[in-house]
Formats: structure tokens, C-alpha cells, sequence
């Protein structure tokens, strides 16, 4: 068992730069009346020292109930990033800390914008769903000053923080093995863009491995892409309108499937073979219901927000990736066999 080391105070960042507790505490709260050299000493022990104010304390001692939690998320309509929200909110508010939420549009610039100006603002903790081609490295601990990043579904690049995934890799071969197993050879990949999205390279992965596993070859030629269901539309039309169609697709999002299931419908196709990434409302409404790999997304963000709540707390610990399952649910469409004379076309 290690021994216990005791967590740094105010008074030792003081004694090692040679000031008083008061310049201390305004040089983390970054008030004007301190010189800038003797800010930066301060900055430099409390780096040194891995000093961590204790947020959430002060913010109840002072009873702030409105102090903000941010959360940056890609797009505001998929119901995903609101139930990502919803599950972050529902720790933050027992804390008695509110949340705000902004969206990035996918873009690098606007949510370094958005982190930035949280930052500024000195939210007690930022919490991100990071854009494909984002570049955190800017996020250095200086810049931070100690407040908590938490990142959530994606990790970041280029820097070392707090983060809640999806075991993607993982449920992905599970979705295509099941397809494997009720008879289907020729299996497309209905995924995300751009192609450097960290969830679409793990379960793109995933397929992979399970056909590696089956003894079935790769067929580049039977991966599609889209971003909106009209794209994952089209995208699934051009697949089945091909001389050697896929027996079977597996959509690697939630927009994925509903793009497949527009497709379906229009070429009133009912036996094409589905498995969708991400459960949905009305999935088992259709006929047959659609089977999908459920992840959770209301418990990312309650695994995000509770390690948010840690580190605000005092936690000091290395950073840490939590991964949590995704859950197959068959419910008819991942259980259709492929059309009889599907084995000699192949």
C-alpha cells in the first residue's frame, strides 16, 4: 500500500515562491493587482508542487448554487449529445452546480473558442465531446490553472486528460459477428465522416476484426460514409443498387441507421439484413424491430461528470479512461438470413 502523501496547500505554494497566501490566491483567480512575473512564479510552484484548489469546497462554503459546469458537444439536434447532457446534469446539480452548454459544429476553431471562453470565465470544470480534427495541446496546465477537463465519447489529441468512452472496438465486432453467425458473407460498413473520428476508426475496427475472425475477406468497396440520414440515404441506396448488393448492413451510428432504414424503405426492401451502433426511439416499431447495439450515453456523461466532481474534490490521480459496454439487443433485424440465392452471387 503506498504511503499517503499530503495534498499541497495554499501555504506550501506560498513558502516556495516567496509570497503571501493573499497573492496566492490572486494569481489562480487571476486578479490585476499582482505583477505579471510574480504570477508566473506562482504558476510555475503550483505546477511544480501539482497544487489543485479545492473548487468544489470553496464554491460550498460560499454557497454558489449558480456555479456553471460547461459542456462542448458537436451539434445541438442529435439526441446522442442531449442525453450526454442529461447525464452530466444529473450529477452536476446534486453538487449544486448548473450546466451550460455550447455547441461546436464540429469545427476545431469554434470549440477552442468555446473551451477558451469557458476558461476565461473559470467555470469549475469544462467538459468536452471533441471534434475529429481537433488539436487539445493548447489545453497545457498552465492555461488550466487546475480546472478540471473531462473529455467524453472521443478522447483528445495531443494532451493527457480525464475521459469517458465507449467500448467501440469491442461492440462493433460483436454487431458484425452477430450478422456473421446468421449467415451473411457480404456485410457493409455504413460509418461516419470525416474518416479520423476516433469512434468511426474503432468500429470500423471492430468490422474489420470480426470478419478477419469469420475468414471473410475486407472489401473496401462495401464501406460507405455519410454525416446526415439523407447522405447515410443515399449512401445505402448506391450499396443496394449495386450488381452484387450486401446482404446485410451495419450502421455504425445512429444517424447511419436511420439513413439505411430511409433506404430500405423507399426500395420497400424487407430483407436486407440491419444492425445499428446507438439504440433509438421507435427502434422496435418497425417490422421487424431493429437491431442495435445500445450504448449508454446518459451514463457517459454521468461517468464524466462524476470525475469532474473528483477532481474539484482534491483527486490527483493520473488521468484515466473509462470505458463502459455497449449491449446487443436483437430484435429482428439483425436476425434475418440472406436471400437464398445470395451464396452463388457471392
Amino acid at each position: 500500500m503506498k504511503p499517503h502523501v499530503p495534498r499541497p496547500t495554499l501555504k506550501d505554494v506560498a513558502r516556495e515562491a516567496g509570497v503571501s497566501i493573499k497573492t496566492v490566491s490572486r494569481a489562480l483567480n487571476d486578479e490585476p493587482r499582482i505583477s505579471p512575473e510574480t504570477r508566473e512564479r506562482v504558476l510555475r510552484v503550483v505546477d511544480t508542487l501539482g497544487f489543485r484548489p479545492n473548487v468544489l469546497a470553496r464554491h460550498m462554503r460560499a454557497g454558489a448554487r449558480d456555479q456553471a459546469v460547461a459542456l462542448v458537444i458537436p451539434e445541438l439536434a442529435n439526441p446522442f449529445f442531449a442525453s450526454v447532457a442529461a447525464g452530466v446534469e444529473s450529477v452536476i446539480r446534486e453538487h449544486g452546480l448548473t450546466l451550460i452548454v455550447g455547441s461546436s459544429d464540429e469545427r476545431p476553431d469554434r470549440e477552442r473558442l468555446l473551451v477558451t471562453s469557458f476558461l476565461d470565465r473559470q467555470a469549475a470544470a469544462v467538459l468536452i465531446v471533441p471534434v475529429a480534427s481537433g488539436d487539445h495541446a493548447y489545453l497545457r496546465p498552465e492555461r488550466r490553472r487546475g480546472m478540471p477537463i473531462v473529455f467524453i465519447d472521443r478522447p483528445p489529441v495531443r494532451m493527457t486528460a480525464d475521459c469517458a468512452v465507449t467500448e467501440n472496438f469491442a461492440a462493433a465486432r460483436e454487431g458484425v459477428a452477430h450478422l456473421i453467425r446468421h449467415g451473411h458473407r457480404r456485410i457493409a460498413f455504413l460509418g461516419d465522416l470525416p474518416h479520423n473520428l476516433y469512434t468511426r476508426q474503432e468500429r470500423l475496427r471492430g468490422y474489420r476484426a470480426a470478419l478477419e475472425d469469420a475468414g471473410l475477406p475486407f472489401d473496401p468497396r462495401m464501406v460507405a460514409h455519410g454525416h446526415h440520414p439523407q447522405e447515410f440515404a443515399a449512401a445505402a441506396l448506391d450499396l443496394i443498387a449495386r450488381p452484387t448488393p450486401p446482404t446485410a448492413i451495419f450502421a455504425a451510428n445512429n444517424f447511419a441507421c436511420m439513413g439505411a432504414l430511409k433506404a430500405l424503405s423507399r426500395t420497400r426492401r424487407r430483407d436486407l439484413a440491419l444492425v445499428g451502433f446507438d439504440d433509438f426511439d421507435l427502434a422496435d416499431a418497425f417490422d421487424p424491430a431493429i437491431t442495435v447495439l445500445a450504448q449508454d450515453a446518459t451514463h457517459l456523461g454521468v461517468a464524466a461528470a462524476q470525475m469532474a466532481i473528483s477532481r474539484l474534490s482534491g483527486e490527483r490521480s493520473r488521468a484515466r479512461t473509462v470505458k463502459l459496454p455497449a449491449r446487443l439487443i436483437p430484435r429482428g433485424s439483425g436476425e434475418l438470413p440472406p436471400p437464398p440465392d445470395a451464396a452463388s452471387s457471392s
